[in-house]
C-alpha cells in the first residue's frame, strides 16, 4: 500500500447490508482495506486497540445510525470527543431519512449523509462515487 492509502471502517449492524457493501467495493473495484464492527462500542474499541490497523494508519467511516448497544449518533457523540479521532471523516450511510437524524449528524460534523440505496446498482454508484471522493480527499 502507498502512503496515499485508506482504511475503511464499517459500523453496520445488518450482515446483509456488510455483504451489499462488500460486493459493491468488488464490483466499484474499490480496493482499500475494510474493516466491518457492527455497532459503535466495537467500533471505539477497534480504534482504540494499541494492535488496530487502524490506529496510525488514514482512516474514514461509514456508519449507519440505527444499531445495538451504541448506535450512531453516540458513537459520533464518543468520537468527537476523543483527540486521538475526532478528525476521523465519517460519512453516515443509513436508512433513516429523519431531519432530527441528519441535523444531529451534520452537528457532530459528519463529511457527509447518504439514505442508503434500495437497489444493488445504485449502492454500487454510491460506492463508486465515495471511492472518488475519499481518492480525492487530503487526510490527515
Amino acid at each position: 500500500m502507498d502512503d496515499k492509502s485508506i482504511d475503511i471502517l464499517l459500523v453496520e449492524d445488518d450482515t446483509v447490508d456488510v455483504m451489499t457493501v462488500r460486493r459493491a467495493f468488488k464490483k466499484g473495484k474499490v480496493s482499500n482495506p475494510l474493516h466491518v464492527t457492527s455497532n459503535g462500542l466495537e467500533a471505539l474499541d477497534l480504534l482504540r486497540s494499541p494492535n488496530s490497523p487502524l490506529r496510525h494508519s488514514r482512516c474514514l467511516i461509514l456508519l449507519d445510525l440505527n444499531m445495538p448497544k451504541m448506535n450512531g449518533i453516540e458513537f459520533l457523540k464518543e468520537l468527537r470527543q476523543d483527540p486521538d479521532f475526532h478528525k476521523i471523516p465519517v460519512i453516515v450511510l443509513t436508512t433513516s431519512g429523519q431531519e432530527k437524524d441528519r441535523v444531529e449528524a451534520y452537528n457532530l460534523h459528519v463529511a457527509g449523509y447518504i439514505l442508503k440505496p434500495v437497489t444493488f446498482t445504485k449502492f454500487v454508484e454510491v460506492i463508486t462515487v465515495l471511492n472518488h471522493y475519499w481518492t480525492l480527499c487530503e487526510f490527515p
